[in-house]
Order: C-alpha cells, then structure tokens, then sequence
C-alpha cells in the first residue's frame, strides 16, 4: 500500500505552465472613495492605456437590465459619452459593441454571472469597434453598487505584465534548500545506521529503518510504467480521481511533516515525556506533534480552495512531503540513478511535449493533469505555488502563481540523496559528491527558468535537472577515481546481506553523529 501511494503521488507531480487571459482593472470612484476590480478583455479590440494616470474617465450607466443586442427602448442621450454595463448573452461580444458604439457611448462592459473568457469575434469585426471593450464579474458590479450607488466613475487600464517576477527567486531558493535538506537528511540516516552496525538486508529492497530502496533495473522500468498509466487514468478519469489524490496527498504529508517536526525536535535535543494506557506507550511530544501536523493537513483539505493565503499551507506540507520522500526512497547504486533518471525524463518530455498531438484540445496531459481541465475546479496538490508579486491586474481576477512540480525536486533529489549517502561510504568529509550535485541541480534550475523566460511558456524541468545532476556527478567520480565504487553503490540488491557495505580499500565509516532518522 505504502509503494501504491507513492507511485501515484509520483506519477502526477510534475512541472506544467500555465495560460493567462488577457487581465485588466477597473477602477471605480466617486471622489472620496476607490475600489479596484478585475475585468478581462482581448488586445485585438481597442486597446487600453497602461496606467491608471493615463486612463481617461467616464461616468457610468447602469443597463445590467438589458443584454444590448439592439437599441430598442435605448435613448442615445442617456449613454452618450459615458460608459455602459450590460449584461452578457443572447447575442456576441461584437454585436453589443457595434450597439454600443452607435449609441454614442465610450465604453463597454460586459458583467457576468459565469468564468471570465476573453472577449473574441471574427477578424474582421475587431476593425469596426473603436470603444474599449471588457467582461467585469456581475458579483464585482453589485458589491461597487453597495459601496458607491449610482454616481460611479469608472477608468480601465491594462498595466504591462512583467516576465521576470521576484517570486521565480522565491521558487528556486524553495527548490534548492528543500533538495539540499533531504540530501543531506538522508546521508545522516545512513551514517546513523552505520554507526550503530545496522546493516541493509534482504532481496525485498527494504533496510531495518523502514526505507525502501530501488535496486533492481527491472523494478525501476515497472515502476516508471505504473506511473504513465496512473497518469494516463488521471487524465481520463479526472473528475474521481483528484479526491483520492487529495485524500492521500492530506494522510502522506501530515506523516511526512510530522517526521521532519520529530527529527528536528530530536536534534535540538527536545525531550519527551512519556506515559502508559493499558500497556500502550506514549509520547507527549509524539502527541502534540501528530495533533499539530494533522490539523495543518486538515486545514488545507477544507480551505484548499482558497487562493489567497492556503498556498503558504501546500507549499509546507509539500517540503516536508519532499524532505521524507528523498529521505525514504533509496537508490543503491549511480546506476539505477541512471537509468531512472533517464526514464523519468522521457516521461516528462513526452507528456509535455507530445501528447499535446493526441489529445483534443492541443493542450499537454502533463499540464491538463496538474492544473485540471477547469480552472475553477479541483486542482490536483502536485506543484510548489509562489504568488506573482507583479501581476496586480492579474491577481485582482484571480491568484497568479510561479509552479514547480514535487517531481522536479524529488527526481533530482534522489540522485542528492544518493550523493550524500556515497559521501558517508567513502568518509569524505567535504562531501564532495553532494556538493557538486547541489550546485549542479541549482545551475539547472536556473537554466531552466532562463529557457521558459526566453521562451514565454512552462518547460519540463527534469530536460535540464538529470543531464546538469548525472554528468556532474559522472564527472566528479571519474576526477576521483571511484567511478566503480560510485556506480555500484552498496550491496542492498544482494540477497546475501552478511556482506559488509562496498568501501574504497582504506577508508573507513565515518564515526560523526548524525540526527535521528
């Protein structure tokens, strides 16, 4: 069950982009009192200016009564040189435009009662409007209604949309120190157990600590299967399936933050007390702390959908999902590392690259999986999410996020791991391997920001994290001379588990305590 649970969180937790639509602000006033609210509206008609100071300003006329698909009943007095709102329907965007405009007014907006779309006609009807055109919330219009009534100014404005936002620093310096934590717990795992002669055992790939480690090739092949067809059954069978995931992603990460809580409460020497009920043991801490990290979880699984603060809960939750992942799984040697890293590139590639030739809509199943196939529904808890701090307009409709998939830090993170966990066989004390891995895995994160800026769309990150990782730390192995040693790892895929771990002749296992695992 513990494997199943995570060949599903591992199927779907990769990168995907994500498509704007063209967002804007109306801000409204009456002299004394401003508010701000998101419209949306499509460049191809009359443009709108980039301030607020260069916006011109009209009076507002209320016809949310009427959907203006003729000017029956319309006085061209009462809308001249103002701006109108009406209601959507009945008839296109363009038609209660030309309505609009022949009635002499200045703007028009558009409210709604459903999603906000681009407002879009055929090519050759944009030349014939020449008023700003846009689609407000009708909710936004009937809240402006209760704060300023019926003597509304109103300006539209379109501020420039930044590329390069502070939130991408955000994102790579989550990236960067949650791979180099797990590493790095996952060395002092190993340098625990080696310390108190634990030794890894038995063909089934599990070591006494509880961690499950990849060694056969053949397993890692069906396993990377067993996630294109869990993938493959998310994108058919959406709808069920983003609440088994959910469910699953609240009972993982609630254990996965409560064993990251209980290792640093260990390290900085917190103690505990403990007390019996009916020949069961407790831990005070081991109580509070359960109590804490299932409250988190529960807390995100009610509010998940509510944009504005909850991402600071997932982006938690996920770090410590990561952090335990890298420390539970283990690859036993830098083949496996290979050969699964290579793998799970192709995985990415295609998913993201290619099936958009297959499916309907031209859009990936890697992107369709991981931001769902409506954008107002269920989102699948899959990606680390960074508010953008520039996109003003854009965050009025709705929250706008830098992402980065769990998969592009547990993927490479394996490999860190693994590095870390060579350093602790070969007694290196500047743990060269991890290091060199950590600062390969940053420089491919940067250039994997640098492409997608360049580019202007979402890149699947793992095309440049496992070449930057795997020749890094290829290389680095061969400079040193241990490139055998360092592709075949320990011994936990042998059966006869009296054999002691693969060391360099005259090194030893280092002797410095490590935190508890």
């Amino acid at each position: 069950m513990e494997r199943a649970v995570r060949i599903v969180f591992l199927s779907v937790i990769f990168s995907a982009s994500r498509i704007n639509c063209q967002e804007a602000i109306l801000h409204i006033s009456n002299g004394n009192t401003n508010r701000e609210y998101c419209i949306v509206y499509n460049q191809s008609w009359t443009p709108l200016s980039q301030t607020l100071e260069a916006a011109l300003q009209y009076p507002l006329v209320n016809m949310t009564s009427n959907v203006l698909c003729n000017s029956s009943g319309i006085s061209p007095d009462v809308v001249k040189g103002k701006a109108l709102v009406v209601m959507r329907g009945d008839c296109d965007f363009s038609h209660k435009a030309l309505v609009a405009q022949s009635l002499g007014a200045t703007t028009l907006l558009i409210a709604s009662n459903n999603t906000l779309v681009t407002p879009s006609a055929n090519d050759s009807e944009y030349a014939k409007v020449h008023i700003p055109l846009a689609l407000t919330r009708y909710r936004d219009f009937l809240e402006a209604q209760q704060v300023f009534g019926e003597g509304m100014q109103v300006q539209l404005y379109a501020p420039p949309h930044s590329k390069i936002d502070p939130s991408i620093a955000v994102m790579l310096l989550i990236a960067i120190v949650t791979v180099a934590l797990g590493g790095y717990w996952s060395g002092a795992c190993e340098r625990d157990r080696l310390n108190s002669g634990t030794e890894g055992g038995g063909g089934d790939g599990k070591a006494d600590s509880g961690e499950l480690f990849l060694y056969s090739p053949l397993k890692v092949v069906i396993f990377v299967g067993l996630m294109c067809g869990m993938l493959v059954l998310m994108y058919f069978f959406y709808n069920v399936l983003v609440y088994i995931i959910i469910a699953i992603f609240c009972m993982a990460s609630a254990s996965a933050l409560f064993s990251c809580l209980d290792a640093v409460m260990e390290k900085i020497g917190c103690g505990t007390v403990s007390f019996s009920v009916r020949n069961w043991n407790f831990s005070v801490r081991s109580l509070i702390l359960a109590a804490v990290c299932i409250s988190i979880a529960v807390v995100w699984g009610v509010y998940r959908n509510e944009d504005r603060w909850i991402w600071i809960l997932q982006d938690l939750l996920g770090i410590a999902f990561c952090l335990n992942f890298m420390k539970t799984i283990s690859l036993s040697n830098f083949k496996i590392c290979v050969i699964l890293l290579s793998l799970l590139l192709v995985y990415d590639v295609f998913f993201v690259f290619i099936t958009p030739f297959f499916t309907k809509n031209g859009v990936s199943i890697m992107v369709q999986v991981a931001l769902g196939p409506d954008a107002s529904g269920e989102k699948l808890p899959v990606v680390m999410r960074v508010p953008r701090f520039s996109a003003w307009a854009q965050n009025l409709c709705g929250m706008q996020f830098s992402i980065l998939g769990y998969g592009d830090i547990i993927v490479p993170g394996l490999l860190v791991a693994y590095c870390s966990r060579f350093d602790v066989w070969i007694n290196s004390r500047r743990k060269v391997y991890f290091i060199s891995c950590c600062i390969a895995y940053l420089l491919g994160m940067i250039m994997t920001f640098a492409v997608m800026l360049l580019s202007g769309m979402g890149q699947p990150a793992l095309l440049y994290l496992v070449p930057f990782t795997l020749i890094t730390s290829a290389v680095v192995a061969g400079c040193r001379g241990e490139m055998r040693q360092f592709w075949a790892g320990t011994n936990y895929e042998v059966l006869d588990s009296s054999r002691e771990p693969l060391l360099p002749e005259g090194r030893s296992d280092s002797s410095i305590e490590g935190e508890k695992c």
